[in-house]
């Protein structure tokens, strides 16, 4: 579904407030694409290599669900408590952004709706007896009129340790 009518379709049905917007409100008429950081902006060394490594695994992982539309996969990724935050959509709970996940990719079945993490965006920094807190910039593609459309934009991630599984707790996107 091209990104114009999926916004219009949001509209018109009650899909929950979070979860399209992770692609509908980034790619809504008039967005703007942001671009990765200059090399005269480098990022500073990660605070823990393994830790870094091991958020980037997962968000890897996560994101490779969501590029292959497998909601029940990427469901796995989330907590229960979850609160994801929108700076366009509002704030969604863990039922109400997988419902969401689940609309989008039902729509999205042909137009190969897929996200990458833009390259030298990804920080992570640990929490103290908690987990991590990750941020970056993404960017969300898929095919419209036969041409890629697609928009970057900023998110953060707090990831929670619990007994050796991690999962995302809080999410906020947001620069749409």
């Amino acid at each position: 579904m091209p990104i114009r009518a999926l916004a219009a379709a949001r509209q018109r049905t009650a899909y929950p407030a979070g979860v399209v917007v992770l692609l509908a409100a980034c790619c809504t008429p008039g967005c703007t694409v942001q671009h990765a950081t200059s090399a005269a902006t480098a990022l500073p060394p990660p605070v823990s290599l393994e830790l870094y490594r091991t958020i980037a695994r997962q968000d890897s992982a996560m994101f490779a669900a969501f590029n292959r539309h497998d909601a029940a996969q990427l469901q796995t990724f989330f907590a229960e408590d979850l609160e994801f935050y929108h700076d366009k959509g509002g704030l969604a709970n863990f039922e109400q952004t997988m419902q969401g996940f689940r609309n989008l990719f039902a729509q999205n079945q042909t137009t190969g709706l897929n996200r990458q993490l833009v390259p030298g965006t990804l920080e992570v920094y640990p929490i103290s007896g908690y987990g991590a807190v990750e941020t970056y910039q993404h960017r969300f593609c898929h095919v419209e009129n036969g041409k890629d459309d697609c928009g970057t934009f900023k998110n953060m991630m707090v990831w929670r340790l619990r007994d050796g599984q991690w999962k995302v707790t809080r999410v906020v996107s947001y620069g749409h």
